[in-house]
């Protein structure tokens, strides 16, 4: 059964730093693209950064310059080092597994909670 267990949520003051951890239980986790979406209350899910098994990065233009998304292959593990978060950056945060290989399914972790406050 496939698996995706965030962690490393919590409370971090703005300006701070947070490093949220995604445990995937994938048999090819080279087939995925791996990603950070989050979702605000009352929003649509957006994507936070996304990275290729071969460590090509894309970001959402707000998180530019502030998050770093990284991927360890050996360890079927993915990260979001967040700096400087902002109050705005409060969300519940999910991994997401993408296939690149046409008919397989995506997967969700079931989120993490983050919350930037002072």
């Amino acid at each position: 059964q496939v698996q995706l267990v965030e962690s490393g949520g919590g409370l971090v003051r703005p300006g701070g730093s947070l490093r949220l951890s995604c445990a995937a239980s994938l048999s090819i986790f080279s087939i995925y693209t791996m990603g950070w979406y989050r979702q605000i209350p009352g929003r649509q899910r957006e994507l936070v950064a996304s990275i290729t098994h071969g460590g090509s990065t894309n970001y959402a233009d707000s998180m530019k310059g502030r998050f770093t998304i990284s991927r360890d292959n050996a360890k079927n593990m993915v990260y979001l080092q967040m700096n400087s978060p902002k109050p705005e950056d409060t969300a519940v945060y999910y991994c997401q597994a993408k296939s690149t290989v046409p008919g397989l399914y995506d997967f969700w972790g079931q989120g993490t909670q983050v919350t930037v406050s002072s």
